[in-house]
């Protein structure tokens, strides 16, 4: 990120405080774009059926690397409110079963793939290119590298996630999976 804007790499990034503020900064803008980018839920940090308990008092407490949490019972409507489960239709944050849950969960960095980390960089390195610098053509030959990194994202998700045309209810109401014909 440092050397898209023409500076030069540091050698460690353990002590943030003995850092320049152009490297502080492209730290923090590394999270955030890898926070963003996680939280659109990929195949590589979701998961699917998870069966989680109440507590003691019959609380559902999340671990901080939660993004998004949806009920797999469409007839459970719950909610993440900080690290907190809440129940909307009942308006309480209480439960007294467990609940099933598909999840997208934020990893660290050397969790995620190599598509992922090469795609996450060049975004960041984009935003923090325009908040320090704001070179239109330092822009355009970033974001040119960022969509096709994002276009390898996308590749790599294709083929790790086993889908098919049939995974989308879309799809399959046009192609006509499900329909009563009468063969009488």
């Amino acid at each position: 990120m440092l050397g898209h804007i023409g500076e030069s790499p540091v050698n460690s990034i353990s002590d943030t405080n003995a850092l320049p503020i152009s490297a502080a900064t492209a730290i923090s803008v590394l999270e955030e774009v890898s926070r963003a980018v996680q939280a659109e839920g990929w195949h590589f940090n979701t998961e699917l059926g998870v069966s989680i308990s109440p507590a003691g008092d019959s609380t559902i407490t999340l671990s901080d690397d939660i993004l998004e949490i949806d009920a797999v019972d469409t007839t459970v409507d719950i909610v993440q409110r900080g690290l907190s489960l809440f129940d909307r239709a009942n308006n309480v944050s209480t439960f007294s079963k467990d609940l099933v849950v598909n999840l997208t969960r934020y990893l660290d960095w050397t969790s995620l793939p190599e598509a992922a980390r090469r795609y996450i960089t060049l975004r960041a390195s984009r935003v923090f290119q325009g908040r320090l610098v704001g070179s239109r053509e330092l822009e355009a030959l970033i974001a040119r590298d960022e969509y096709n990194a994002r276009a390898d994202l996308m590749d790599s998700e294709a083929n790790t996630s086993d889908k098919t045309i049939f995974d989308s209810y879309d799809a399959a109401i046009r192609i006509g999976i499900n329909r009563n014909y009468d063969l009488s």
